[in-house]
């Protein structure tokens, strides 16, 4: 039963994290559409955010797998 629960919860951190990222690469596109002189800006600004959305979301789905591991 717990398993199913920790899946859920780790199912929920990856989609979580795909549209997080898809919010960021679509506001970085508009952001250089505005403005092209800041491209180099805004993509390395984009980078860095995305690479922390991605580290939430995997710290998200240790933690869930985790919690459903049997105690030792």
């Amino acid at each position: 039963m717990i398993y199913g629960i920790a899946a859920i919860g780790a199912g929920l951190a990856a989609i979580g994290a795909g549209v997080g990222i898809g919010q960021i690469g679509g506001k970085a596109m508009e952001a250089i559409a505005r403005q092209p002189e800041a491209s180099g800006e805004i993509r390395t600004s984009m980078l860095i955010v995305a690479a922390l959305v991605e580290g939430a979301a995997l710290f998200a789905i240790v933690v869930a797998f985790l919690a459903a591991a049997p105690a030792a």
